[in-house]
């Protein structure tokens, strides 16, 4: 997507200042009064706010005219006259009609505050951040710009209200703007502004961009689907009369009072329907549809009961919003009949109130307060999702990350499943059991290790459908896979399951790093680290401005990871403390010095299979404990443990040997450890059983097997990754193999020569 976010482009850069006409002020004020003519729901103090926004915007845009050539403060009246018709407190439409006075007229925050108070200048300031934004061809510069428009949206859904009303204006006057910027700007609407008014219920702008863009960024293709429209209407203009009165009669004679409404699809909805199932305009036929507004829940179901006896219904095509509501708060019954002519019609079952949050979503609240004011104020619908962008904020930092975790959220469809309890959760289409545990709390998403769905057990991968009931289990040891990164779909489960792997690995990093420079030191003559209080704190700091590390724990972090090498950053601090006053210690130089590997550099680390991250095992060759091992530390991945006689080892301690530290393993490991093995067998029914049966006899998990590509042959080799203990773990499993019937040879898989790098394999 290489679309941008607003900037002073969608307006006239920079606006053109000329001297004010009296046609341009008439043209104000005529703008002006038809926005306070819609100002009858806020009160008298509420008006006079406005107003006051509104006669300080007008002199701050004095003389300024948009493209078009009309005085450029009827842009903001038309932003707030939008914003009034969603009935917006006084505040967001001062906002409105301020918006860009900070951007184009150097009108500073302080004085919006001392003016108009803080809450009104923290909403103009959030819409001012969003359009000094501007995308550059760097995919990091505009995921950035992504992250600061949702953050300010998330933390105040007004902002976004005006924003919309804002870009739908642009929109609507796109033909006054050079014919150059139309694509960028419509495709720009359609990949960001459209699918967050979806997301937000606001059904009526979203339907409104979604055209206006069509219409700018495919004007050939809009006008032929519109023609086409025209006719369709006009020849079957008799044929939707006759289904109105059929209707209409039904319900006269059912003695239900209903309001019937006709609907027609979008041009766009008909092009993308068209486009995405490669349909012809004359096969999408459910271009009609009507609307049933009724007075109460129980009258949605009489009437598609009513419904399903005048017509008969679409197999496969009713869907109840009203018992399962959508994520937006969106609330109707849909059904789809065949009416006269054999054409499908689709018929949407509604109240009064369900039909403001279906096209009004989540400023739906404004609208219902100002007809309400003495009821409680309903939920703010897609509220949610606004938080749940702020959680992903506050464990990703990096701004294209942050935009992978969100724009999957975006997108509209979704599945409705149940807990156990019965609790219904929507999720994105795609979605797993892993996205489900992590929607249900971050916790039980890092503690899950299995699940049942419909009552029978299933892999975490499983993809959920609508109607499934998915029970999760958890362990209290049980920690995020990174494999779960590859089919999880929601930006929420994303987002925890990166951030606990990331804090893993700096943690387990930053440990291993002080356990390497501490025996580096000692090495040294310097008995231990200089302490972390006031005392040791400026030795610390010198040593971080050699090593360009900012914290103690980063650079910690970063000899754990191997981007810095141990034995040089204790020679420097050896340096630092003999400044000090502090004296070497040549018994402990030579004792250490003396007990390290002599190929190597760097002090011990004891290995027992609980280091995580921080510590990989080289699939080259694959160690188990009994194994000669040594320690190779890459750049910036970590420490890698190879056998001490793999070839990929030995290339690498020959051209980088400063990198290796000496490694042991643990007298009590934690863990079964992973190694290869390969198998000789005679083909024969049964063989592969017997083989199985003889590694689970012996204790062994298989946790990978190939049998490779070629033909069968009378003797094939099978190769086997498996979990053992140690190493006289494997080799009893390898006798115990050997005396299986049908089994010629079991051997441990030993590393081909010369592997590419450490790791690989």
């Amino acid at each position: 997507m290489n679309a941008a976010l607003p900037t002073t482009a969608d307006r006239t850069p920079p606006p053109a200042r000329a001297p004010a006409t009296p046609a341009a002020a008439n043209a104000a004020a005529a703008s002006f009064a038809a926005l306070t003519a819609s100002l009858d729901y806020l009160d008298a103090q509420g008006i006079e706010q406005v107003r006051q926004a509104y006669r300080f915007a007008d002199e701050a845009h004095l003389g300024q005219l948009r493209s078009s050539g009309e005085p450029y403060i009827t842009h903001p009246i038309a932003v707030a006259t939008q914003c009034a018709a969603w009935k917006l407190d006084a505040q967001a439409l001062m906002a409105a009609l301020l918006h860009d006075a900070m951007e184009d007229c150097g009108i500073t925050k302080p004085e919006l505050i001392e003016r108009f108070g803080a809450p009104v200048a923290e909403l103009v300031d959030g819409l001012t951040k969003l359009d000094k934004l501007q995308f550059n061809t760097r995919e990091e510069s505009q995921a950035e710009s992504f992250r600061k428009m949702l953050l300010a949206m998330a933390r105040d859904v007004r902002v976004i209200l005006i924003k919309l009303a804002d870009r739908s204006h642009n929109m609507r006057t796109m033909g006054d703007m050079p014919r150059s910027k139309w694509a960028r700007i419509s495709k720009e609407t359609l990949d960001i502004y459209a699918p967050i008014a979806h997301r937000l219920g606001l059904n009526v702008t979203y339907r409104e961009l979604q055209e206006l863009a069509f219409q700018h960024l495919m004007p050939w293709r809009h006008g032929v689907l519109a023609k086409a429209v025209a006719k369709a209407r006009s020849r079957r203009r008799d044929l939707v009369q006759k289904v109105q009165q059929e209707v209409e009669a039904a319900f006269a004679n059912a003695g239900m009072k209903v309001r019937i409404a006709g609907r027609e699809k979008t041009l766009y909805s008909i092009y993308r329907k068209m486009d995405d199932k490669h349909l012809s305009f004359a096969q999408v036929n459910d271009i009609y549809g009507f609307r049933v507004i009724v007075n109460s829940v129980t009258e949605c179901y009489t009437a598609l009961g009513v419904l399903h006896q005048l017509y008969k219904p679409v197999p496969g095509r009713f869907k109840d919003h009203i018992a399962i509501a959508k994520a937006n708060g969106y609330q109707s019954l849909h059904t789809t009949l065949v009416g006269p002519s054999n054409i499908n019609i689709e018929f949407q079952m509604r109240t009064d109130a369900m039909h403001v949050v279906a096209e009004s979503g989540v400023a739906a609240h404004w609208l219902y307060k100002a007809n309400h004011p003495d009821s409680a104020t309903t939920d703010r619908m897609g509220t949610q999702w606004l938080q749940s962008l702020l959680d992903i904020q506050q464990e990703t930092r990096d701004a294209s990350e942050f935009w992978d975790h969100v724009k999957v959220d975006l997108f509209p469809d979704a599945v409705y499943v149940f807990t156990p309890k019965g609790q219904i959760m929507a999720l994105p289409r795609g979605a797993t059991v892993v996205d489900f545990a992590y929607a249900i709390h971050s916790n039980v998403g890092d503690r899950t290790v299995a699940a049942r769905v419909n009552g029978e057990q299933a892999p975490l991968r499983t993809e959920l459908h609508n109607g499934d009931v998915i029970e999760v289990i958890t362990a209290p040891v049980s920690a995020p896979n990174p494999a779960w990164l590859g089919f999880v779909r929601t930006g929420r489960a994303r987002s925890k399951i990166r951030h606990h792997l990331k804090s893993r690995a700096q943690t387990e990093s930053e440990e291993l790093g002080e356990k390497l420079l501490t025996q580096a030191v000692r090495a040294e003559g310097i008995e231990a680290l200089p302490e972390h209080d006031p005392d040791g704190q400026p030795v610390w700091d010198k040593l971080l401005r050699f090593s360009g590390n900012r914290t103690r724990a980063e650079l910690m972090t970063d000899i754990g990871l191997g981007k810095r090498i141990a034995s040089i950053v204790a020679k420097r601090l050896k340096v630092l403390v003999t400044e000090g006053g502090a004296r070497t210690d040549p018994l402990l130089m030579t004792r250490e010095r003396y007990t390290a590997h002599e190929s190597v550099s760097q002090g011990g680390v004891l290995i027992d299979g609980s280091e995580n991250a921080s510590v990989q095992f080289a699939r080259c060759c694959r160690p188990v404990p009994g194994d000669e091992i040594v320690g190779y530390l890459g750049r910036g991945e970590g420490l890698f443990v190879h056998t001490a006689d793999c070839a990929t080892a030995k290339r690498l301690q020959y051209k980088d040997s400063e990198r290796f530290i000496a490694v042991a393993w643990s007298d009590e490991p934690v863990r079964t450890f992973e190694t290869g093995i390969v198998i000789t067998v005679n083909n024969g029914k049964g063989v592969l059983a017997r083989v199985a049966a003889a590694l689970a006899a012996s204790e062994v998990d298989i946790t990978h097997m190939d049998m490779g590509q070629e033909e069968a042959q009378d003797a094939s080799d099978l190769r086997f990754v498996v979990a053992v203990r140690d190493r006289t773990h494997l080799e009893q499993a390898l006798r115990n193999l050997k005396r299986t019937p049908a089994v010629l040879r079991a051997v441990r898989a030993m590393p081909a020569p010369y592997q590419a790098a450490a790791g690989a394999g």
